[in-house]
């Protein structure tokens, strides 16, 4: 879940250790990892993983730890020595990151010119130009209905949901340093204390740059970012769809956004010519609008520089990247260490060029054979998908038949895009690491931009190569399954393949899933935002959603905080509906045959742990609590417990009525 921000945490320099070499050792399940003692029936993510999860410690640099972690260190470690070694583009702006003395003796003047702009703000028309320069294509690719930067407004160039063959301008709610609204706005003690450090923070970084008056400053901005906190709509409504597919002309701007000089902001952000927008969130974008003319103009400008000096942290003097861990990471996700400069190096390179990053890790690290091998498991799960349809006794013929071509017009993208990006009009000049950070995000803005006016690529990614993660992009019915996710332990091809489909297998079938999830089902073949259902269907695919968000509501990982059901209902629905997929292609793959016993285990019993084993995750208490708020996913605990609705899981592991997961068959969701 990558955002364009380029500079996040800080660290002392250090060159990467070699990155490990693969082993030619079979990579089944780890079994020392289990915790036997518990039953499965009661606990099946303790018993797949609690061994693990009791012994190995978090790593100091880290908020959390786990089997996505792994492989986060290992891509990053390979993806280090490419950098390191790349004399291109790529490698002037690893060195240019990693050279912190150089920063250091640069102080703030790489950022003095845009300081000054701030200072000079002196009006309405100069402020709303001001806010209009901080625009960037910078929205969250997994969860695109939420801006993550502090920007007032963000952007998002993707398909008009209401016409895929074009793509539409998206203006997002923004202007928050912390994850969302409810830090600002939740009266529990936890929140309050965040707001506490945040205000310690704002203070700090202020000081750091010598302004003076620092206290006072940071209690306005803390205030006004809380105002602009109250305009947000939440989490839950941000995902929704049909909430958001708000169609403003640019005359609906002035009249039902009043506040910002409209055409001084749309003309510094370079959407002046552009004369329809989507807005996503207009109460946020009505209330923000309304702020920026009510609210003092002095207020407006601190909030501008600290936001400015809070976002280059990282390539700023060393002292202003200490800070910005101190809040951001340590205070915000519980981190109590800086990450090494060189991990750091790796994440704003990724941010500013990263398929061009990809290409090179591809070309050394994913093999033609496992791009072919997850094809294959990937047409399996589609099969299988298509015969769970088949077999849906409650849904009508029409609705049937879209589903099926929606399933069939799928574009299922394995390890990196057919076309590579090109960079070559990026200006990347070594030594140069702050200006170089600056003009990538400039650069990523303005390639967006010039898709509107232009015919939609569906082949385009928004993930890159060496990312660790997946994505199904509903207007686009495409997926993208990253090469570095397409490694061990999610993948492995010296262990029997069930063991792939119980771990990347039910990852395929979730992405799948997505485009039949609570808002994916909402989207045609064609990926218009259309009603293709039968009025009975949905209610009877509603009824098992809204049985999901109760299961889901009913764990509690805190005793003060449980799992939102409904934030996170999506992504159960593709838990679920994914696993079931998983399930029954690697039953196909064999013909319908019994899986060789391995380990001990049979075919079932080795499919289901490696599900539960994928999802071998331990936070550190702030984040946990974090994502509870924000994230759409539920933990990870609980997803691995989704086997709960699936039928074959208690016949492989005997689970009897009045264990804890148990559920009666007529409870269990089969959603698709």
């Amino acid at each position: 879940m990558k955002t364009p921000a380029l500079l996040l945490a800080a660290a002392c320099a250090s060159a990467p250790p070699a990155a490990p070499t693969a082993s030619n050792k079979p990579i089944g399940l780890d079994l020392a990892g289990m915790d036997t003692s518990v039953a499965p029936g009661d606990d099946f993510f303790a018993y797949a993983n609690g061994t693990w999860i009791r012994d190995v410690p978090i790593p100091p640099d880290r908020s959390s730890w786990g089997s996505a972690g792994m492989l986060v260190e290992l891509t990053t470690k390979r993806n280090a020595e490419l950098m390191s070694a790349n004399a291109g583009q790529v490698g002037d702006f690893y060195a240019s990151f990693m050279d912190e003395s150089a920063i250091d003796a640069r102080g703030l003047a790489p950022l003095r010119p845009m300081l000054d702009a701030i200072a000079a703000i002196s009006d309405l028309a100069s402020l709303s130009r001001a806010l209009g320069a901080t625009v960037r294509a910078d929205v969250d690719v997994i969860n695109s209905t939420q801006l993550h930067t502090a920007n007032i407004l963000g952007l998002w160039v993707a398909q008009d949901l209401d016409d895929p063959t074009s793509y539409a301008a998206f203006l997002l709610q923004g202007g928050l340093t912390m994850p969302d609204r409810d830090f600002y706005l939740d009266a529990s003690p936890h929140m309050a204390e965040l707001r506490a450090k945040l205000s310690k923070h704002v203070e700090a970084m202020l000081s750091l740059a010598g302004v003076a008056g620092g206290a006072a400053k940071a209690a306005a901005i803390v205030d006004l970012e809380t105002r602009i906190a109250r305009t947000h709509v939440s989490r839950a409504d941000s995902e929704d769809v049909q909430k958001g597919d708000n169609h403003w002309t640019r005359a609906d701007l002035d009249a039902k956004a009043p506040g910002i000089d409209w055409s001084a902001f749309l003309a510094a952000a370079a959407l002046d010519k552009q004369p329809r927008f989507v807005a996503w969130q207009p109460g946020a974008i009505a209330g923000i609008s309304a702020l920026v003319r009510s609210q003092p103009l002095q207020a407006w400008k601190d909030l501008l520089a600290f936001h400015l000096l809070d976002h280059f942290a990282e390539v700023l003097p060393r002292a202003f990247a200490e800070e910005h861990f101190e809040f951001a990471e340590k205070a915000l996700s519980g981190t109590p260490q800086m990450r090494a400069r060189w991990k750091r190096a790796v994440d704003a390179t990724d941010a500013a060029l990263g398929e061009a990053v990809g290409k090179l890790y591809v070309e050394k690290y994913f093999p033609a054979s496992e791009k072919a091998r997850v094809e294959r498991m990937a047409q399996n799960e589609l099969k299988a998908f298509a015969a769970r349809i088949d077999k849906l006794d409650w849904m009508a013929p029409q609705t049937r038949a879209e589903a099926k071509r929606k399933l069939a017009a799928l574009k299922i993208g394995v390890g990196y895009p057919d076309k590579w990006r090109d960079y070559s009009g990026l200006q990347i000049v070594r030594g140069d690491a702050l200006g170089n950070a600056e003009r990538a995000e400039r650069f990523e803005l303005v390639r967006n931009l010039r898709k509107l006016g232009q015919p939609v690529d569906r082949g385009e990614w928004v993930m890159n190569p060496q990312l660790v993660n997946a994505v199904n992009l509903p207007a686009m019915n495409a997926l993208n399954f990253p090469a570095a996710y397409l490694q061990p332990p999610n993948l492995e091809p010296m262990r029997p393949e069930v063991m792939d489909y119980g771990a990347i297998g039910s990852t395929i079938g979730h992405e799948i899933s997505h485009s039949f999830d609570d808002q994916g089902a909402l989207f045609d073949s064609t990926g218009r935002l259309r009603n293709w259902w039968t009025e009975q269907d949905f209610a009877k695919f509603k009824d098992s959603s809204e049985r999901l968000i109760k299961q889901f509501d009913t764990y509690q990982p805190f005793p003060d905080a449980h799992v939102n059901g409904r934030l996170t209902v999506s992504e159960n629905i593709a838990d679920v509906a994914g696993l079931a997929a998983a399930y029954d292609a690697y039953r196909l793959s064999l013909g319908g045959a019994e899986a060789p016993a391995f380990q001990g285990l049979t075919g079932d019993q080795q499919f289901f742990l490696s599900y539960a084993q994928k999802w071998r995750t331990k936070y550190r208490e702030a984040l946990a609590r974090q994502r509870l708020v924000t994230d759409g996913h539920a933990p990870p605990q609980y997803r691995a417990d989704s086997v709960r609705n699936e039928d074959a899981w208690y016949a492989a592991f005997g689970v009897k009525p009045g264990q804890a997961l148990w559920l009666a068959p007529a409870d269990r969701v089969h959603v698709w």
